[in-house]
């Protein structure tokens, strides 16, 4: 009796879901991280951690990143472990990076519909930024391990108020993996290292 052979499987990529980040599609922004705000932040040394490595990440894909400062004549500078992977940082009087329209145009125009957020305060600047950022069309995504607040409950709030919004919680790791979509690359084993990292525990900035 003849044996019946059967085709073999084929394995087509399914379709890229349009609620994950690219490094096309995606840029970073760094809200108000500065020299006498950090202090008061709960859990400051992670935050910075954080931030510093989704910029290392941003620049091993190519991503586009930028950041504000509030009022920095009263608040001081970015501080400088975030400041030296930056380009010009603009000043703002509005608690929102709204006032920033500047950074956002160029973004846009290159079909970057995506934000990525984070810095400080979670309830004040990152919260109304994500929401001016809603209302003007972008996709605005926000890693609860590298935003802020003083307080627990403003934190909570906050992120309860972005998610009801339409903003998406994620966290630095798995935006970076994201960014990264496959492995075996260059850049996979770069991104490999960021994640391989040891957080800080009680060292101070």
């Amino acid at each position: 009796m003849m044996e019946i052979q059967s085709a073999p499987e084929t394995h087509a990529r399914l379709p890229r879901s349009p609620e994950l980040m690219s490094r096309d599609d995606t840029a970073l922004l760094v809200v108000d991280i500065q020299e006498k705000l950090i202090p008061h932040i709960r859990d400051r040394e992670r935050l910075v951690w954080n931030v510093r490595r989704l910029l290392d990440a941003a620049r091993v894909l190519g991503i586009p990143a930028a950041a504000t400062e509030q009022y920095p004549r009263g608040l001081g500078a970015t501080v400088p472990e975030i400041a030296a992977r930056l380009g010009e940082i603009p000043s703002k009087l509005t608690f929102s990076c709204g006032q920033c329209g500047g950074l956002f145009e160029p973004w846009a125009d290159a079909g970057r519909s995506k934000i990525l957020v984070v810095g400080i305060e979670t309830h004040v600047c990152v919260l109304q930024t994500v929401m001016d950022l809603l209302h003007d069309g972008f996709r605005v995504y926000v890693a609860v391990d590298a935003v802020g607040s003083r307080f627990e409950l403003d934190y909570q709030t906050a992120l309860r108020r972005i998610e009801m919004a339409g903003g998406v919680l994620t966290t630095s790791e798995a935006a970076m993996f994201e960014w990264t979509e496959v492995a075996g690359s260059p850049e996979f084993k770069e991104i490999s290292r960021l994640a391989r990292e040891e957080s800080p525990t009680t060292a101070s900035l």
